[in-house]
């Protein structure tokens, strides 16, 4: 992708069955079957994501429903009071990792957005003291491609040898360092924070880190290495998708100028109606750009399914199709995304899609179609009550930073290109990484 500033601004088995069968069934489903997590009747999400993860040999995701919950109970609630930290870093990334851009440059889109996105995330997520910090920034980009790296190779292994062997694969040990490297640079904070706690008058810092520390005070495990390992989830399930998300909106309208110019306007009337900032409020005033990012996520979406489970007891379906324990069942949301029952000419990209259903309905209609809103026909943050936790942060972020870029650069494909780029399908995972804008 060419840039420049604007002129005018310097599995095993598996069997995919629709949500709403799942719904009349009564499915009651949950994130673990441990002590702390809810009880469980029918399907669980973290086996599914155990297995799928490879978390036996591994050893990354920690069976801990505190992490969700305090992205939910702490987080979430937070975020109007975060806006402006929010709106700072961004303004600092883009200008830190955005070349000049005087005139056309090439930019690789994707892995400059990565490197924006893990810091304003950073920032959220540990605070000041580590979220520009060269360690910090190199774990939060580079942990999700080595976690994957060491599924593979895990997976690639015969089974009977792994409990034996997989821990000697390079790419585990490779993740294996890089915990002990991100203990390392988070033990001398979480001492800290822990030690200013004893004094009544010290004031704690507003992140997720410190959020973590709070409520992992009455814990069983209240180690560096478990808060470390709930970091690092966090980074897996938030950098990259985030980032794909934001490059796919960018592709979009680079071969899309018509597009721009609406989105434009509408961000100038925004930020006119609220004293020019970009408040919380006033993201959810960006309809038409709101719309862009859901229209992107279902034509474009991160995967060809959602809803992952693994079913801890037999079921039957409305349809009389029986569903036994063991079984892996997703569902396959880019079927549903692009089924013409669900949307009216579902195979064209309609950016402004989502607006004019909007705008054509009433408050229920209004709430049902934001980019944020999780139903039968919006599977891309999943289903229920555990739909993606994290997606009101992802959406602060993508608005914030396409705002920042859409009212600062003029971008276009490199090159001759007139075609938008294709996205790259491993599996069932969708991925831009190799965007150059």
């Amino acid at each position: 992708m060419d840039i420049k500033r604007s002129q005018k601004r310097r599995r095993l088995r598996t069997l995919s069955t629709r949500i709403k069968q799942a719904a009349r069934n009564g499915f009651e489903l949950s994130d673990g079957n441990q002590e702390g997590w809810p009880k469980l009747k029918y399907a669980c999400g973290n086996t599914d994501l155990f297995k799928v993860l490879e978390v036996k040999y591994t050893k990354t995701v920690p069976d801990d429903p505190l992490g969700p919950y305090c992205v939910r109970a702490d987080l979430n609630p937070a975020l109007a009071r975060l806006n402006p930290i929010l709106n700072q870093e961004v303004t600092n990334a883009l200008t830190n990792h955005m070349p000049p851009c005087e005139y056309w440059t090439p930019v690789l889109i994707h892995q400059t957005l990565v490197k924006a996105i893990a810091t304003v995330s950073g920032r959220i997520f540990v605070g000041p003291e580590l979220c520009h910090t060269e360690d910090y920034l190199d774990t939060a980009i580079n942990y999700t491609s080595e976690l994957m790296n060491a599924i593979q190779a895990v997976k690639a292994m015969n089974p009977l040898v792994r409990p034996f062997l997989a821990w000697r694969l390079p790419e585990v040990q490779k993740l294996k360092n890089r915990e002990e490297l991100a203990v390392k640079f988070f033990e001398p904070i979480v001492k800290a924070r822990r030690k200013a706690a004893e004094d009544p008058n010290y004031k704690k810092p507003d992140d997720m880190l410190q959020w973590l520390l709070n409520r992992s005070a009455s814990a069983k495990d209240q180690s560096t290495r478990h808060i470390v390992k709930m970091q690092l989830l966090l980074i897996f399930a938030a950098i990259h998708s985030t980032t794909v998300t934001t490059t796919n909106v960018l592709q979009s309208l680079a071969v899309s100028p018509e597009d721009v110019e609406p989105l434009r306007e509408e961000i100038r009337t925004v930020l006119a109606d609220h004293e020019g900032i970009l408040s919380s409020r006033a993201l959810q005033k960006l309809e038409k750009l709101d719309s862009y990012m859901k229209e992107t996520t279902r034509f474009y979406p991160p995967e060809f399914t959602s809803f992952s489970r693994e079913t801890v007891k037999g079921i039957t379906l409305s349809s009389g199709q029986y569903i036994p324990p063991g079984s892996f069942i997703e569902t396959p949301s880019h079927a549903i995304h692009h089924d013409t029952a669900n949307f009216p000419d579902s195979n064209t990209f309609d950016g402004f899609r989502f607006y004019k259903i909007r705008q054509s309905g009433g408050a229920a209609v209004h709430a049902r179609n934001q980019f944020v809103t999780s139903n039968e026909q919006n599977l891309v943050f999943g289903y229920g009550r555990h739909a993606c936790p994290g997606r009101f942060l992802a959406a602060a972020e993508i608005k914030i930073i396409l705002a920042n870029i859409l009212l600062g650069y003029d971008f276009k494909n490199s090159g001759e290109e007139t075609e938008r780029y294709r996205n790259h399908e491993i599996g069932r995972v969708v991925s831009s990484v190799q965007a150059e804008t």
